[in-house]
């Protein structure tokens, strides 16, 4: 017996008031004795379903119940429909379920209200996809969901960032889409880690299941896992003068470093401004790229490294045109 239908049944009879066995079972897509069943659950489990004797028949609710699902706003129900990107749906094979689920979900709301929930996927959509960014493997997500959901340790072949292949026994906690990317979160030799899904290799579910930490929050465990990786990540800070030009262009396209402005403008209305890089090659990278729109000014050896690098391309195009 499913919960998801014992709900659905729940919020048809206070959106309908009444309703036949017939009509429940043609809802739902099951048999008239489902439905008698599940009437039967409900009642056990202490919620106010009575069946009608009158000429009508049929099931109804007690008038002063009512569901929490409907006590929420006007403005509260399209927050139910906004629209969870497909390829993700599709990574975990829920796509089917989620569009099924909301159009139950519709069916027995009320005019107005579903007219709003029909319109927020024409007003808003989600795109997890960088312009560039590559396909990722996802052959084993559903495995490792199944792994989730059923609390079953899982042994996987994880390729490491050296090159090496390890095989690993852990407790699966969750899954986490950052962008197009998945992760899986599991428990490890009473450590909590994160692989990569599409650097996993091979997967099995075993029949050993694992007690999940009551503690455990994967929302937040996820946030403060980020910031960590992102306090561990090399720092290389850099002072620039920029051309007045680039005040719109600096952080477009690709990618870019933390930018912080020091100074609006200068004697020649340049700007001063701090930038963080991860490593010097970057940095490079990024202000030759700007050309004579952009001075460094901290550190020296950046500066002298990119004055080189100037010269270095002049002397090239200069032995080339000599040539000719």
């Amino acid at each position: 017996m499913r919960a998801d239908r014992l709900i659905s049944i729940l919020l048809l009879l206070q959106a309908n008031k009444r309703m036949t066995t017939s009509e429940l079972a043609d809802h739902l897509g099951v048999s008239e004795r489902t439905i008698h069943r599940d009437m039967v659950a409900l009642s056990s489990a202490g919620f106010p379903v009575y069946a009608d004797r009158d000429k009508h028949g049929g099931w109804g609710l007690l008038e002063d119940y009512q569901t929490n699902v409907t006590k929420l706003n006007q403005s509260e129900f399209p927050v139910l429909f906004l629209p969870v990107p497909t390829k993700l749906l599709q990574n975990v094979g829920m796509e089917k379920d989620a569009q099924l689920a909301q159009l139950k979900l519709l069916d027995i709301l009320p005019k107005k209200l579903r007219t709003d929930a029909e319109n927020i996927s024409q007003r808003i959509y989600l795109d997890t996809a960088g312009w560039h960014a590559a396909s990722e493997e996802t052959t084993f997500l559903s495995s490792l969901l199944k792994a989730v959901w059923e609390k079953r340790q899982a042994v996987i072949h994880y390729l490491r960032g050296d090159g090496q292949t390890r095989e690993r026994t852990v407790n699966p906690l969750g899954l986490v889409a950052k962008g197009s990317v998945w992760y899986l979160v599991a428990l490890v030799d009473e450590e909590i880690r994160t692989y990569r899904v599409n650097r996993i290799k091979e997967v099995k579910i075993t029949q050993e299941s694992f007690v999940r930490p009551e503690s455990f929050h994967l929302a937040e465990f996820w946030e403060r896992s980020s910031r960590d990786f992102l306090e561990r990540l090399p720092k290389y800070p850099v002072v620039v003068r920029a051309h007045p030009d680039l005040r719109e262009k600096l952080n477009y396209p690709g990618r870019y470093p933390m930018i912080h402005v020091l100074r609006e403008s200068d004697e020649q209305g340049w700007m001063e401004l701090s930038l963080t890089f991860q490593i010097e090659t970057e940095a490079c990278a990024y202000i030759m790229g700007f050309g004579n729109r952009m001075e460094v000014l901290q550190p020296p050896e950046l500066r002298e490294k990119v004055s080189k690098m100037a010269q270095d391309i002049v002397a090239l195009y200069a032995e080339r045109d000599n040539r000719r």
